[in-house]
């Protein structure tokens, strides 16, 4: 594919992230499904962590397929490593298609900072694709190692039916949508996992400077799971 092909996909691509949330995303409020699902026999605090839990997740899969639409774009001409991108690629924009349906389903409002997820992350890709293909498998590595505890995290409160909570309601039972939401955050942990295996495998520890890079991704990716689960 020559490089002015990757430059319409990744336009193509830009083009489908704003069409979803346009502006700032402030006053998109998606409509009420004919049949709500609704969780009434979850407390307050049970259903502001779901809330949490579909905004934050949903920002983090937007900048996932962003950050590897970057990458793709960046190392377009490295025929080894451009199917192997491709590949997770396909996989995230599978993972944020599927929290968007969530997110409309439920009604959760998306994360007031959505257009700057979407910038930094295309941005954090391109430019870790453009150092070296190594410096691209580390971002991986990162955000895959930080994303896989996230995911770890939720489904523990899950799991234990939001014990782990404050103001938890004890006589809370399980319901379908809860497990389906379980599953499909198991599912996609399992996935994450597999691409920092993946980025390992293609020498991601070879990327200099390798501590440097990988530890202040890592921190700017929980600090911005921490906004977006808020704002």
């Amino acid at each position: 594919m020559r490089a002015g092909s990757n430059v319409k996909l990744c336009t193509k691509v830009l083009i489908r992230n704003q069409h979803t949330y346009q502006g700032s995303g402030v006053s998109y409020m998606p409509p009420k499904p004919e049949n709500g699902a609704t969780h009434s026999s979850l407390s307050p605090a049970q259903q502001a962590y779901l809330e949490r839990v579909i905004r934050v997740d949903q920002a983090g899969e937007l900048g996932a397929d962003l950050i590897y639409a970057g990458q793709y774009l960046a190392l377009s001409h490295n025929k080894k490593v451009k199917p192997i991108i491709k590949h997770m690629w396909e996989q995230e924009i599978h993972h944020r298609s599927t929290f968007n349906k969530l997110q409309s389903e439920h009604r959760v409002r998306p994360s007031i900072l959505t257009p700057l997820w979407k910038a930094g992350a295309f941005g954090l890709g391109f430019a870790t694709g453009f150092m070296n293909k190594e410096a691209a498998m580390a971002c991986t590595e990162a955000v895959e190692t930080v994303i896989g505890k996230h995911y770890n995290s939720q489904l523990r409160v899950l799991s234990n039916n939001f014990a782990d909570l404050k103001d938890s309601n004890d006589k809370f039972s399980n319901s379908k949508e809860i497990e389906h939401l379980k599953g499909t955050i198991k599912v996609f942990r399992d996935q994450e996992l597999e691409h920092l295996n993946t980025a390992i495998q293609n020498d991601s520890k070879n990327a200099r400077p390798y501590w440097l890079l990988t530890e202040t991704i890592k921190t700017v990716c929980k600090s911005a799971v921490f906004v977006a689960e808020r704002i």
